[in-house]
């Protein structure tokens, strides 16, 4: 029996990617989890409008926004662990919604912080990003290399971060950060690279658009991502800690896309467009982690390999390609 049978989980963001992996992750063992999803008039509870019927009818759910300090206090009353996953993520809106980014990611994790604290929740896992160290200084990189913020949205990621490092060395609250490097999988917008080349490649599409093809990433499946999530809150003692999952190999942009083009068995050309390139100063040239941290103290590693992970991904994403406009380019 799973030590998370029984308990009661918040997820914030349960509505996203990762977050609705993890909700349903969280049914399955036999959580009882309470899924906080964005508020919208139409009741949708994003990715989770696509799971079975056995794990809707297990879930509350409460549509809010976490920018909202009441309702994300209300939300974690009567919880032992919170998975706090809402944030915005797209780095290219952040360049032009920069505020957004401190009110989601930063206030909004202040509100998580203190909402748990008041509560006296157990547990909360903090999702931090590869993005807060920028282009490293050395590789591979551990949780201990400088922070850097090269974008508004590492830069508020990084605020984010030092609140529940603050917490946790001011109140004792018992937050672990984790931070995952470039998650992949189904239900990712096209923001991301592996979906975007697919999305093209699948369409039929011979001339690819995407930006820089020489930035390298560290590519992690999201069910291994889930399961590293599920060990942060099982695991006793690792309360202050940062932690990252990733799996310790580099690809470039260049090397995905022919990995994708061979997956799916076509010939394709890569086009180089100008908006979907990055400011220089602000590019990531490299993400590449040293995952020892999170097999020492959560027994985790990645065990999902890059190829079958984009194998996948395009499966899913076959059967869904009408949710997606391959032809758009998405911030």
């Amino acid at each position: 029996m799973s030590p998370l049978n029984g308990r009661t989980v918040l997820v914030t963001g349960a509505d996203g990617f990762i977050g609705s992996h993890l909700t349903e992750r969280l049914v399955e063992l036999g959580a009882k989890v309470r899924a906080f999803c964005f508020y919208n008039s139409n009741g949708s509870w994003g990715w989770l409008d696509e799971a079975g019927p056995e794990t809707k009818k297990a879930l509350e759910v409460r549509l809010g926004d976490i920018r909202d300090a009441r309702f994300v206090e209300s939300a974690c009353q009567n919880v032992e662990i919170v998975f706090h996953l809402a944030a915005l993520i797209a780095i290219p809106y952040s360049y032009q919604a920069p505020e957004s980014f401190v009110d989601t990611n930063v206030k909004g994790t202040l509100n998580v912080l203190e909402g748990a604290r008041r509560a006296g929740c157990a547990r909360i896992v903090q999702t931090s990003t590869s993005e807060v160290y920028g282009t490293p200084g050395t590789l591979p990189i551990r949780e201990t290399h400088p922070l850097q913020g090269q974008s508004p949205y590492s830069a508020s990621k990084i605020g984010a971060d030092k609140l529940c490092e603050a917490y946790f060395n001011s109140f004792g609250l018992p937050v672990t950060v984790l931070r995952p490097f470039n998650t992949f999988g189904p239900r990712q917008s096209l923001r991301a690279v592996i979906p975007t080349i697919l999305a093209q490649l699948l369409a039929g599409k011979k001339v690819i658009e995407l930006g820089r093809l020489d930035p390298k990433r560290d590519l992690t499946f999201v069910g291994d991502t889930v399961e590293g999530f599920l060990r942060a809150s099982e695991v006793p003692g690792i309360e202050g800690e940062v932690i990252q999952l990733g799996t310790g190999r580099a690809v470039s942009i260049g090397e995905l896309f022919e990995t994708a083009c061979r997956i799916l068995d076509v010939s394709a050309q890569v086009r180089q467009t100008d908006q979907r390139i990055r400011p220089d100063k602000s590019e990531v040239l490299v993400l590449c982690s040293d995952p020892t941290k999170a097999k020492s103290l959560l027994g985790w590693e990645a065990r999902t390999s890059l190829e079958d992970g984009i194998g996948a991904t395009a499966h899913w994403l076959r059967g869904r390609l009408h949710l997606y406009r391959p032809d758009q380019y998405y911030i």
